[in-house]
């Protein structure tokens, strides 16, 4: 298993693209924000092949670089949450019109739900539905890696933010409780934004879960 993690635009997103050994040139790619060129380039210097791309939440910042790949890998597979599919191309729920620019793009060629399994390129992917961020906010399990993708619900020593439209503390808390806390204490934790950490580290030390 190879993951390569790229720091995409103002927001610094976490964009992974996982590939099922060094040797494989298919790759799946989870999220894909601003900075579409740096993303381009990481995959035109390394001959790599984006199969799919994973949209963990509808937020500008995890979705802008979608277009860009679409134009240029014509078989890409876009997924999302259904509870998020329309805030794409909204500019007001994707926060773009907040950045100043009205930004959207077209519709996620497949919709999922929690306990969706996503296979592209080799690598399989459980969908954990955990809304709190946005309604239609998912974290990805690879079980048999021991790997968790958090996207914007759980970071290292803190946890997604509930103040935009969608959101609420209460169901975000709950959705880690049940659906991340609950998973193996080593299970490595890659989120949207910042360094990895582990489920054990969190229940230990993250004061938004005591």
């Amino acid at each position: 298993m190879e993951i390569d993690c790229l720091i995409m635009g103002a927001f610094q997103t976490n964009c992974y693209v996982l590939r099922k050994s060094g040797a494989a040139r298919d790759c799946l790619i989870i999220d894909a924000g601003l900075g579409a060129g740096q993303l381009i380039d990481f995959l035109r210097e390394r001959k790599l092949n984006p199969v799919a791309v994973v949209l963990t939440h509808g937020h500008i910042d995890h979705i802008s670089a979608v277009t860009t790949l679409r134009t240029r890998y014509q078989n890409i597979r876009v997924y999302i949450h259904k509870l998020d599919a329309e805030m794409i191309a909204s500019p007001l729920h994707n926060l773009s019109a907040l950045a100043g620019r009205l930004f959207r793009i077209k519709p996620a060629d497949l919709l999922v739900e929690d306990k969706s399994i996503i296979e592209q390129a080799g690598i399989k992917l459980k969908v954990l539905h955990t809304p709190g961020h946005t309604p239609g906010g998912i974290c990805l399990y690879m079980e048999d890696e021991g790997i968790v993708f958090t996207n914007d619900t759980l970071f290292a020593d803190s946890v997604g933010r509930t103040d935009f439209p969608g959101g609420g503390m209460d169901e975000l808390i709950k959705s880690i409780r049940e659906k991340l806390l609950t998973l193996p204490e080593e299970t490595k934790v890659y989120p949207g934004h910042g360094q990895i950490t582990t489920i054990a580290r969190e229940k230990a030390h993250n004061l938004f879960l005591q």
